[in-house]
């Protein structure tokens, strides 16, 4: 069995401040909300031993470095607000370095949503969630994984996905599955609508071949 979600592994800078305000934010909150109530964002005592699971990014239009991102082990809440996400303002992969602040820590995948991010400026939203019949799927429907011996939330598992990108084999789907991290997978987009439209299509073909 792989990791689970819950540990920070990265170098974080955080600066508590008061809740963020900025575009996108409740766009971004309800395609959360339509996630949560599909069982891929959420938090179960008899899943990966009780830690919250999942989690989104956003990356303003004028922002090309920084992200908003919900906050760490806030996967168990029905609804966020505001102040459940934060702004990661540096994200250096090769460092394992993370500077941001808000009101809460920003996720244990926040390395992983800055990777996604570093490989093209005009990917805006990345969401990370838990799916079990896509993680089984995976490979029945030619989905692209990564390496099932790289933990989430690595420098390794940054390269892993850039080395993916370069492949060309995400630029059908953009999606893919974390062979170490049991059932998560991450969807990304130019569009929080186009990011989230590319979850829901490769779950619905899962749910079909699923047996």
């Amino acid at each position: 069995m792989g990791e689970v979600e819950g540990v920070i592994k990265y170098q974080l800078d955080f600066q508590n401040t008061l809740p963020l305000t900025w575009l996108g934010f409740e766009e971004l909150n309800a395609w959360r909300s339509i996630l949560f109530n599909l069982n891929l964002i959420g938090q179960d005592k008899a899943r990966y031993d009780g830690y919250g699971y999942g989690n989104i990014s956003y990356r303003n239009q004028c922002d090309s470095d920084g992200f908003y991102i919900s906050g760490t082990q806030t996967g168990g809440k029905k609804q966020l607000t505001i102040n459940d996400y934060c702004r990661v303002t540096l994200c250096d992969v090769k460092h394992n370095h993370i500077v941001a602040n808000g009101a809460v820590k920003p996720s244990s995948e926040a390395l992983s949503h800055g990777a996604v991010y570093h490989l093209d400026n005009k990917i805006r939203c990345v969401i990370h969630v838990h799916s079990d019949v896509l993680w089984r799927c995976a490979a029945h429907i030619g989905l692209p994984c990564t390496d099932k011996n790289i933990s989430y939330g690595s420098v390794q598992m940054a390269d892993e996905i850039a080395g993916l990108y370069r492949s060309g084999r995400l630029s059908k789907t953009r999606l893919f599955t974390m062979g170490g991290h049991k059932d998560g997978v991450v969807a990304y987009g130019g569009t929080i609508e186009q990011a989230g439209a590319a979850l829901i299509a490769q779950l619905s073909l899962a749910i079909q071949n699923y047996k």
